[in-house]
C-alpha cells in the first residue's frame, strides 16, 4: 500500500501545464514540479531526505538519477502506445480503489486528488497510463529460465562468491543443491538486470531526449 500512497504523492504536479520544462522526451514536456515532486520520493525510497542532504554535488547527482527514471517511464508509455497495450476500465478501477482504501478515507482520497490538480477521471487516466507502462516494461523485460547446463556453468565460474552465500553444511549433496539454487537466482537476477539495461538503452537510442540547461 505504501507504495500505492507514493504514486500518488509523486503525481502532485502533473496537472500544471505551465510548468516549465526540465526534459522533453520525443517532443512531450517533463516539468520541474513533477520532478521535485518525484525526487521528494525518490530519496524516501532510498531513506534519504531532501533537507538532509548537505552537499550540492550529491544533491545534484541525485536530482538527476531522478530526472533519468522520469524520462524512462515517459519512454515507456510511449513504447506502450506504439505497441497497442489496452488497460481495462475494470483493471483501472480495481488500482484506484487500492489506493483509496491506502488513504483510509475517501474523503482524505478526495482532498489529496483536489490538491493534484486531479478529479476521479483525470487520476483514472494516468493510473492507465501508469499500468500500461508498467505492462510493456515486464513484457520488454522478461527472460527465458537458463538450463540446467547453464546454472552449472554459472555455478562453476562464480564458485566462490556463491560459497559465501550459502549455509555451511555437512551434507555435500545437500550443500551442492543449495549452491545450484543460489546459482540459478543470481543468474536470473544477473539476466534480468542486463534485459533492464539494454531495453533502456534501445528505448534510449530511438528517442529523442533534451534537457533544459
Amino acid at each position: 500500500m505504501r507504495v500505492l500512497i507514493a504514486c500518488l504523492l509523486s503525481l502532485l504536479a502533473l496537472a500544471s501545464h505551465a510548468d516549465t520544462p526540465v526534459a522533453r522526451v520525443n517532443g512531450v514536456d517533463i516539468g520541474v514540479l513533477r520532478l521535485e515532486h518525484y525526487f521528494s520520493e525518490y530519496l524516501q525510497a532510498q531513506g534519504r531526505a531532501v533537507a538532509s542532504i548537505r552537499n550540492p554535488n550529491l544533491y545534484q547527482r541525485l536530482r538527476e538519477q531522478a530526472l533519468d527514471e522520469l524520462i524512462d517511464k515517459e519512454l515507456l508509455w510511449q513504447e506502450a502506445q506504439r505497441q497497442g497495450i489496452e488497460v481495462s476500465d475494470a483493471q483501472v478501477t480495481a488500482r484506484v480503489g487500492e489506493v483509496e482504501a491506502a488513504f483510509g478515507s475517501p474523503a482524505v482520497f478526495e482532498r489529496r486528488l483536489e490538491e493534484a490538480g486531479f478529479d476521479r477521471r483525470s487520476f483514472a487516466d494516468y493510473t492507465r497510463q501508469e499500468m500500461a507502462a508498467q505492462q510493456v516494461y515486464a513484457r520488454l523485460t522478461a527472460v527465458a529460465s537458463p538450463s540446467e547446463a547453464e546454472v552449472a556453468a554459472f555455478h562453476q565460474a562464480n564458485g566462490q562468491r556463491l560459497q559465501g552465500m550459502q549455509n555451511q553444511s555437512d551434507n555435500t549433496s545437500v550443500s551442492s543443491e543449495h549452491g545450484l539454487r543460489l546459482a540459478r537466482d543470481a543468474l536470473v537476477a544477473q539476466l534480468q538486470a542486463q534485459a533492464r539495461q539494454a531495453v533502456r538503452q534501445r528505448l534510449r537510442d530511438s528517442a529523442t531526449v533534451e534537457r533544459a540547461d
